[in-house]
């Protein structure tokens, strides 16, 4: 298992400056009013598009606020005719309604736009048409076709609409699709039933928005079971788990699993009352272990499996997991092997029990209340202050990272204060520097708060002057502080970086990387300094880390805002709700300079002007101070 910084380097190094985008996900049974009868949905095929069977059977179930002309009325957006649009009247506020006929858990909401599209708009979701909860909040659209799943918010309702905010041209907004999908939750039965169909599902760490555990309840599975249609995705890590909550105290005496090629050799199926403490009812025999692991196929070759268990003894409790031990084993090619996540199809638990009432808790939300500050240096001691900052070194507390040409040393030609500053400087000399983990031309400076102020939430900033020049990469960012639990690493740890520049004198990058969003697809944003301004003048910093998203800020300036509701809707798994800790470092060279200067020689990304510079001295990043504040 690679170092803490060793992981976290390696996201700081692969940035792309892209406005998140959202993954065309797969799409089980898509609803319009009038929705189906509960037998029919039950038995539809679950990648079935049902939007344009509802709108021929009640056109008036898809409304307006208006409509251009009688050709773009709403009901054009739910014919299934691509060659079809509504057009709305001209009005920011201008919105497009579906009646679902019935109560549905929504599981996401698909829009094709046309050239006229929202920048700002809402999905809601009511149970009564009057009273609405978004789901999903765009602030900078870029119109195309947008998928925004719900997990893992509770929406569930009969009327779905897409809310208007501003338009992004003068005209109207117009949808050539609208398609809403989801399932009828699987209501209590005094006879025996798949109880878990529609119901919250939870796991820990999954690979993207579109492989969470909400789809392994959405009642659809491929005949061969091949391909990642609808499926739970986790991470790559032995011990992830996925549940179900059936809504109310059963009694279970079987559970179906649906498995894609990589399923689980070992397991456990568990239950329990209150989805934390776990009993355990079933695992495989050490025969039957035995027997899957020996199953090792090239990818391309291997299909899934369908586990059905029944259980020794009726068990009962609310909730059920797969609890993963060991995974599915491919040839990478052979003789190697290699392992990769856990995937799931379907979950199935059938007995007696349950309640449709079943539903996910409420996000977080900022507390509100004045912020204080809870951790400042503003480095006019005689020396770093160790009680605050630890000195990271290459060889002990790291490893080399990202093709990154120096050694981290503490030493104080490297990390010292001066003039009220906290400066890292590199060095250069040949051959000198010699670590376990082999001998290094360049040295420089890198500390962090680990184990010494870790913490969750508010508002971080730092005043910094930085260097310029082709390959220089400082950078001030922060780290989940269980990156180094191998249950967890990177990117589940969270990667929050507040500035990165890689010597380049009018911008910098702000980004963050986590499951489904990491290394070069992170969620993150460039920033060109404000009148003319340089990096190598003095500017400040910031992130304002909420319960509910990130606002990056440069001199004030919102350069990047993320929200929580956002991320996960169209990208992945927020991993921010935990301890971070701050860090600073001043890099060379390295895969994010390389992918922009396009220089190999003499070092990757650094060219033999900024390595003749660095020999000179005087190639160092300065920090004026650094703050956290709090609400408490």
């Amino acid at each position: 298992m690679p170092s803490r910084t060793t992981l976290a380097a390696t996201t700081a190094a692969l940035i792309a400056f892209a406005a998140p985008t959202a993954f065309a996900a797969p799409a089980p049974t898509a609803f319009a009013a009038p929705a189906p009868s509960r037998a029919a949905v039950r038995a539809a095929a679950w990648d079935t598009d049902l939007t344009a069977a509802a709108h021929t059977a009640n056109p008036g179930a898809v409304t307006a606020s208006g409509s251009e002309n009688d050709t773009t009325g709403p009901g054009a957006a739910a014919d299934g005719d691509a060659a079809t649009h509504w057009s709305s009247n001209a009005a920011d506020d201008a919105w497009l309604r579906v009646d679902l006929g019935a109560s549905y858990r929504i599981s996401r909401v698909t829009l094709d736009w046309e050239a006229s599209y929202g920048k700002q708009y809402a999905l809601d979701v009511s149970r009564n048409g009057t009273d609405w909860t978004a789901f999903y909040t765009e602030d900078n659209g870029t119109g195309g076709s947008v998928t925004a799943h719900t997990y893992p918010q509770e929406a569930t309702g009969r009327y779905v609409r897409m809310r208007g905010i501003q338009r992004a041209t003068g005209g109207g907004y117009a949808l050539s699709a609208f398609k809403v999908y989801g399932g009828e939750p699987a209501p209590a039965s005094t006879t025996r039933a798949n109880l878990a169909l529609n119901h919250p599902a939870y796991g820990n760490l999954y690979q993207d928005a579109g492989s969470s555990p909400a789809f392994v309840t959405d009642g659809g599975w491929p005949a061969d079971l091949k391909g990642g249609q609808s499926r739970w995705s986790s991470d790559w890590n032995a011990d992830r788990w996925v549940s179900v909550d059936l809504g109310a105290t059963s009694t279970i005496d079987s559970v179906d699993l649906y498995w894609e090629a990589a399923y689980g050799v070992d397991y456990r199926i568990q239950v329990s009352d209150d989805n934390s403490d776990w009993r355990t009812v079933y695992q495989p025999t050490a025969d039957e272990v035995a027997a899957r692991r020996a199953d090792i196929k090239a990818p391309g070759d291997a299909a899934g499996r369908h586990d059905t268990v029944t259980l020794p003894t009726p068990a009962t409790g609310r909730y059920v997991r797969m609890l993963g031990v060991e995974r599915r084993s491919f040839y990478n090619p052979a003789p190697a092997t290699a392992q990769f996540g856990y995937s799931l199809y379907e979950f199935q638990v059938w007995g007696t029990g349950g309640s449709a009432d079943a539903a996910y808790p409420a996000l977080p939300k900022d507390p509100g209340g004045a912020y204080s500050t809870t951790f400042f240096d503003d480095f006019t001691g005689s020396g770093l202050d160790r009680s605050k900052w630890r000195v990271v070194r290459t060889g002990t507390e790291m490893g080399p990272v990202n093709g990154e040409s120096q050694a981290y040393v503490d030493s104080p030609d490297n990390i010292r204060t001066e003039n009220g500053a906290l400066v890292l400087e590199s060095k250069y000399c040949k051959g000198c520097t010699s670590t376990p983990n082999g001998t290094f031309d360049f040295t420089s400076g890198r500390v962090d708060t680990n184990t010494k102020f870790d913490f969750t939430y508010g508002k971080v900033s730092a005043r910094m002057k930085l260097p310029v020049g082709d390959g220089y990469w400082p950078a001030f960012w922060m780290l989940g502080s269980d990156v180094d639990d191998p249950t967890v690493s990177w990117p589940g740890s969270g990667e929050t970086d507040i500035m990165e520049n890689i010597g380049y004198g009018d911008w910098t990058s702000s980004a963050l990387h986590g499951p489904g969003y990491s290394a070069d697809g992170n969620i993150g944003a460039q920033q060109t300094y404000a009148d003319g301004g340089r990096a190598n003048e003095w500017h400040t910093y910031g992130v304002e880390w909420t319960p509910e998203g990130m606002t990056f800020t440069v001199d004030d300036r919102v350069v990047q805002k993320t929200s929580r509701q956002k991320l996960e809707s169209t990208r992945g798994q927020w991993v921010f709700g935990h301890n971070q800790y701050v860090i600073l470092n001043l890099a060379l060279g390295g895969a994010y300079p390389a992918g922009w200067n396009k220089v190999t020689e003499p070092y990757w990304g650094l060219p033999q002007s900024s390595v003749d510079r660095v020999a000179q001295g005087g190639v160092k990043a300065e920090i004026d101070w650094v703050r956290v504040e709090q609400k408490k």
